[in-house]
């Protein structure tokens, strides 16, 4: 597997977050995640572990019941079935390099895709 860098794999887009894929196997996935000013991946709780490495910008991450404000050089883990979120403070982009482990089904993805059709962070929340 080449090296690579959040430079190099750097997308926007300004309808949604990005994600870039940089690895992948059975047991792990590895995306760098754009965010523009705003943007968010929805609250969900997959059966995996994640581990979310902040390398620019500000915004918040929800683990469980606690949102957590970060900025470069935080580091955020929730473990799998816990509810987590990604989202960008609304006056700066964020960046970041989300670690999945084993990587989530597409089925565990229903709420990010059901909260990004409402543009909702937490679509969980009834």
């Amino acid at each position: 597997m080449p090296a690579t860098s959040l430079d190099a794999e750097r997308t926007y887009d300004e309808a949604r977050f990005s994600t870039s894929e940089v690895f992948r196997s059975d047991r792990a996935k590895v995306v760098c995640g754009y965010f523009e000013p705003g943007q968010f991946i929805p609250v969900h709780a997959p059966e995996s572990d994640v581990t979310i490495t902040v390398q620019s910008g500000t915004g918040t991450v929800r683990e469980g019941d606690t949102e957590h404000a970060v900025a470069p050089g935080d580091v955020v883990v929730a473990d799998a079935g816990t509810e987590r979120g990604v989202k960008a403070d609304d006056d700066a982009r964020l960046e970041a390099v989300l670690v999945t482990a084993p990587p989530p089904t597409d089925a565990e993805h229903d709420p990010v895709r059901e909260g990004i059709r409402r543009d909702e962070f937490d679509p969980t929340n009834k």
